[in-house]
């Protein structure tokens, strides 16, 4: 068993490492003058179970053709099986035509990486289940959840909560996590009049003088879920918090967060968080690493994932 890193998150790609207490495969991962990228693995992978770990988040393209390209490196090097460690798996959101003359471009991803080499996928928290079904080789859809509920749990012992779905497609998710907390949730009814923007309609549940839990997979720019905050509390709501799996958090967002009535906004390190943008206080980080390297070796081991959620 083997684990190589691209450049998209090394510091979880270095916990993982640690936590299976295996080194990091030598690899050169760089750029050209004209920014093409050069990928040389340093070690013999012939007859490996080689692991590549790399999310495809911003600069998503860059980071998507990295991702390829050692596919493509392993598969000519003779290993024995490549997979895909996709912590956040980008171009998801275009899982479907919203109008005519659209691409499903998570589709057309899942194909390429399937045609550079790899022979399965791991990955975490899909925006939408049916992504699975696009790929024609086995994928590992692992759950954010139970490690949400346990940090729910710890943060929020004897408060009266109530978990809330920020959108009518998040229900399932929300309802999952409101079985685990034995608690009851809510709906937020919206509406995006545009890519990028939302006006929250109605609060379907009663909020009055709960501590709401809002639960989603993506924060991008952030104003959905401010947006949601602000309504829950003028719905009489005594604190409005949120666990998101995957922190995009691109433009302005950590400004809008640590402005927004948001107690506290948990997300997962599938995306790296660089120190230097300041994150506001309200922000915190959860690691997936032991999550993540559980499943890899159950799958070199070829023993059961699904069991993690049991």
């Amino acid at each position: 068993m083997k684990i190589v890193a691209c450049n998209s998150n090394l510091p979880l790609a270095d916990a993982v490492s640690k936590a299976l207490h295996l080194p990091l495969t030598n690899a050169i991962i760089r750029r050209f003058a004209d920014m093409e990228i050069h990928v040389e693995i340093q070690e013999n992978v012939r007859g490996e179970d080689v692991f590549v770990i790399q999310s495809t988040c911003f600069p998503a393209n860059d980071n998507l053709m990295e991702l390829l390209i050692t596919l493509d490196a392993l598969r000519r090097s003779s290993a024995r099986r490549v997979t895909a460690v996709i912590p956040y798996f980008g171009y998801a959101r275009q899982d479907r035509k919203t109008n005519p003359r659209t691409p499903i471009s998570a589709k057309l991803v899942a194909n390429i990486i399937t045609e550079a080499g790899a022979n399965r996928v791991l990955t975490l928290d899909l925006h939408a289940g049916q992504i699975q079904g696009f790929f024609d080789i086995p994928v590992d859809n692992l759950y954010g959840a139970p490690l949400f509920a346990r940090d729910i749990q710890d943060r929020f012992a004897g408060r009266d909560i109530m978990v809330v779905s920020p959108d009518a497609g998040g229900v399932a998710r929300a309802r999952a996590t409101a079985s685990r907390l034995a608690c009851d949730f809510a709906i937020i009814d919206k509406r995006r009049p545009r890519a990028g923007v939302s006006e929250v309609m109605n609060v379907i549940g009663d909020v009055e003088g709960r501590h709401c839990i809002m639960i989603d997979d993506i924060v991008d720019s952030g104003g959905s879920l401010c947006n949601a905050a602000e309504a829950l509390i003028r719905h009489g709501a005594a604190s409005a918090s949120a666990y998101v799996s995957h922190g995009v958090l691109s433009g302005q967002a950590l400004e809008r967060i640590g402005a927004s009535p948001i107690e506290t906004l948990t997300i997962t390190d599938s995306i790296h968080l660089d120190p230097a943008r300041n994150p506001p206080s309200n922000l915190q980080v959860l690691t997936i690493a032991p999550l993540l390297a559980e499943a890899m070796r159950r799958i070199s081991d070829e023993t059961s994932v699904s069991s993690l959620f049991d």
